[in-house]
């Protein structure tokens, strides 16, 4: 597979400082929305969504999976998230993001969109580019598409709508990849046990047990967050990143996250991801480990 070039949205690693050269920055998001910072942060362009969501869960059950929100910083004519730095001090980490929920769009897209939306040449021709058969007719001729129709057609290709997740891009030493395929870039029995057992615990911590317990979480409709697992030879972590399109639900609502989206509903279906990426993984490590007991059978046999 070639190395990728660019994503929209992006995993990526750089240098920050000559001064920490060991030292990487995680990077997740859209091209530009991110300046590097000393003192192991991140600084991500400010949305008014995203802070009142991280200030919301640096006092709930999910605390322990959500980079620390240092409040918010101006660098010119530009306002900043202050976020932790979730690759300090590893050394050569792998990362793997993971969009979580059975659709990337919010309901409020759906309904902008039937009154009147913007039509999207990038958007067509990335559609054009991967099936030239999927736009319309009318999309041909006005060489565009909406944003809405864009997302929806791109969930309905990829494992979001059919699993509740998809995986966003890995990336292993410094080189990114993109994909939708599950195990791809995943080439070691050792990284599938640390991404499994970093899903199932982290300080102590059980992720579908926080999630379940989480005030945040039921009163939230999560959409286009991921989750963000992070390796390298000594640890392994899951971080809960993204909340530019969380929204809070109306006052005494709550989501089951856990049922298919029905217009209406708002329902994300977060844990049905959750629950799929937990299965996945548990195949691969058997998968894997099968594939190694076959491999050495076959060393001890040979000449």
């Amino acid at each position: 597979m070639p190395q990728c070039r660019s994503w929209k949205t992006f995993l990526t690693m750089m240098h920050w400082s000559m001064s920490r050269q060991s030292s990487w920055v995680q990077l997740a998001g859209h091209q530009g929305n991110f300046q590097v910072s000393k003192g192991g942060e991140v600084l991500k362009l400010y949305s008014e969504v995203e802070a009142n969501c991280l200030d919301c869960l640096m006092r709930d059950p999910l605390r322990p999976f959500v980079p620390q929100y240092h409040g918010l910083v101006t660098r010119g004519e530009l306002c900043y998230i202050r976020l932790e730095d979730l690759l300090s001090g590893l050394k050569r980490p792998v990362i793997m993001d993971c969009k979580m929920g059975v659709r990337t769009y919010q309901e409020d897209e759906l309904v902008k969109a039937r009154v009147k939306a913007p039509l999207r040449s990038d958007m067509y021709q990335k559609m054009v580019k991967m099936d030239p058969s999927a736009p319309s007719a009318e999309e041909h001729a006005q060489r565009g598409v909406t944003k809405w129709r864009y997302l929806q057609w791109r969930d309905s290709i990829s494992s979001t709508s059919t699993l509740g997740f998809r995986i966003e891009g890995i990336m292993v030493g410094v080189k990114a990849r993109e994909g939708t395929a599950l195990f791809m870039f995943i080439k070691t029995i050792r990284l599938i046990k640390y991404l499994f057992l970093s899903l199932k615990m982290r300080n102590n911590s059980n992720l579908n047990d926080a999630l379940k317990n989480s005030p945040f979480f039921r009163t939230h409709e999560v959409i286009g967050s991921s989750l963000l697992f992070v390796h390298d030879h000594s640890k392994a972590s899951v971080w809960m990143i993204d909340f530019g399109k969380t929204t809070p639900l109306p006052d005494s609502q709550e989501l089951r996250h856990n049922v298919p989206w029905s217009e209406g509903s708002r329902e994300d279906g977060y844990l049905i991801g959750l629950s799929s990426l937990v299965a996945s993984l548990a195949q691969a490590i058997s998968v894997a480990s099968w594939q190694q007991e076959e491999s050495c059978e076959e060393e001890q046999i040979s000449p």
